[in-house]
């Protein structure tokens, strides 16, 4: 087995973001007039055309295809390639006239979990796209694991051990063959900073509520 993706280690993952642009904007149209202004009902559509077809897609590079996941799954398809790297794929679209847009990627903890070992890609498929009438078009795909999403753009989110986001999914800034080293020693930075800030909150709310039950504890019943 190669030690690298040789999807993300060349200029192939760039090809496949260029074949899925393609294929999505040759769809007949796909949206209703009630379902036009939906974003999770485009984003639902989008994300099962993709699923349905990823397999014919990427074609050869593919050795083994699962279509669907769970709701509360990692991500929404995943696939083998032929030297045995595993790739899930989370599908993340973005209405491009939307103003300000934080999309949720994955927990912290699932995704140390996930990168113990070195097969592993989470990878990321943004679609950003804009509506007319009932058309769909698509203007940017991205196709890239979540190491080369510099930490620049990226945020985390208080939800459990912690959540990774996008901070603006208008701005995206990619390092192509980003080092996984590297880009996880920089998620454990930015989290041994992140938790002595939640336990600062923490602290303040439990002298509100502190508070609160004292006066709660003058009232009459």
């Amino acid at each position: 087995m190669t030690k690298k993706s040789l999807i993300f280690h060349t200029d192939k993952y760039k090809k496949i973001a260029e074949k899925i642009k393609i294929f999505l904007n040759s769809q007949k149209d796909f949206l209703s007039v009630r379902t036009q202004n939906s974003p999770r009902a485009v984003g639902d559509a989008i994300e099962n055309i993709i699923a349905e077809n990823f397999k014919t897609i990427l074609g050869d590079l593919i050795n083994e295809y699962s279509p669907s996941f769970a709701r509360r799954a990692m991500a929404d398809f995943a696939f083998t390639d032929k030297d045995g790297f595993y790739y899930v794929v989370d599908v993340k679209t973005h209405r491009l006239d939307t103003k300000f847009n934080m999309p949720n990627l994955t927990s912290v903890e699932r995704l140390s979990r996930f990168y113990e070992e070195d097969v592993n890609y989470f990878t990321l498929l943004k679609i950003d796209y804009l509506i007319k009438g009932t058309k769909v078009i698509i203007r940017h795909v991205i196709f890239a694991p979540i190491e080369f999403f510099d930490w620049n753009c990226l945020t985390i989110g208080a939800l459990g051990w912690g959540q990774i986001q996008i901070a603006n999914a208008n701005v995206v800034n990619l390092v192509s063959k980003n080092s996984r080293k590297k880009w996880m020693l920089d998620l454990c930075d930015t989290m041994l900073e992140f938790y002595p800030k939640e336990i600062g909150k923490i602290g303040e709310r439990i002298d509100r509520f502190k508070k609160i039950r004292k006066f709660w504890e003058k009232k009459k019943d």
